[in-house]
């Protein structure tokens, strides 16, 4: 069995996550997300979507990155 590293529950269907050279341990994707997925630099959610990038910036939609100031930027559909 496997410890999540989020919420610390023992579990023996948990997963590994690969990424950027580090080796992540969860039991839900819920803790993945709360874990890895960035954060809109507006609103303060998790961006778990497509969301936008902008000079190197996240944003969970074209609404809040036109918030703070970017140009020309509307959500993929």
């Amino acid at each position: 069995m496997a410890q999540c590293e989020v919420c610390g529950n023992d579990y023996d269907l948990a997963f590994e996550v690969h990424a950027q050279g580090a080796v992540h341990v969860f039991d839900s994707f819920e803790c993945a997300i709360h874990r890895m997925a960035p954060v809109c630099e507006h609103c303060n959610c998790k961006v778990i979507g497509h969301g936008v990038q902008v000079s190197g910036r996240f944003f969970c939609c074209a609404h809040c990155a036109r918030e703070s100031g970017a140009e020309g930027v509307r959500d993929s559909a």
